[in-house]
C-alpha cells in the first residue's frame, strides 16, 4: 500500500489525475450509453381515434403497450428494440416534444403523441 502511494507521488498530480480520468470517463460513457434516449419515457398514445392504445416508457426499460409488459432498448442510429412475450421488433425512432414516430424496418409507420399530466 505505500509503495503504491510513492509510486503515485513520484507520477505527479497532473499525471494521477489524468490515470484517475480515463476510466471514470469510460464508465461515465457505458452509462450515458446505456441510458438511451429518457425524453420518451411516459405515455404516448397512439394517432388516430380517440380510444387508441396507450404505450408507456419507464426509466428503468420497461414498456406497457395497453396491457402488454415488455422491456425496450435503444440502440445506434435512433434504433429502439421492444421485446414483449409476442414479438421483438426494431423500430428507427424520430422523436420531437409531444410527438413520436416509430417506423419498422419494413417502413410502417406508428405516430403517437404525448399523453400530458391529466390527460386520460
Amino acid at each position: 500500500m505505500t509503495r503504491d502511494i510513492t509510486d503515485l507521488m513520484r507520477l505527479g498530480f497532473p499525471q494521477c489525475v489524468r490515470l484517475l480520468l480515463m476510466p471514470a470517463s469510460a464508465v461515465l460513457l457505458f452509462v450515458m450509453a446505456g441510458c438511451g434516449n429518457s425524453s420518451i419515457v411516459g405515455k404516448w398514445r397512439m394517432s388516430g381515434t380517440e380510444n387508441q392504445t396507450v404505450w408507456e416508457f419507464s426509466s428503468n426499460g420497461s414498456v406497457l403497450v395497453g396491457e402488454v409488459r415488455g422491456r425496450y432498448k435503444f440502440g445506434d442510429q435512433d434504433r429502439l428494440k421492444i421485446e414483449t412475450p409476442f414479438a421483438t421488433t426494431v423500430y428507427v425512432v424520430n422523436l420531437s416534444k409531444d410527438q413520436l414516430v416509430l417506423q419498422d424496418l419494413g417502413g410502417s409507420k406508428l405516430e403517437f403523441t404525448r399523453v400530458r399530466e391529466g390527460q386520460p
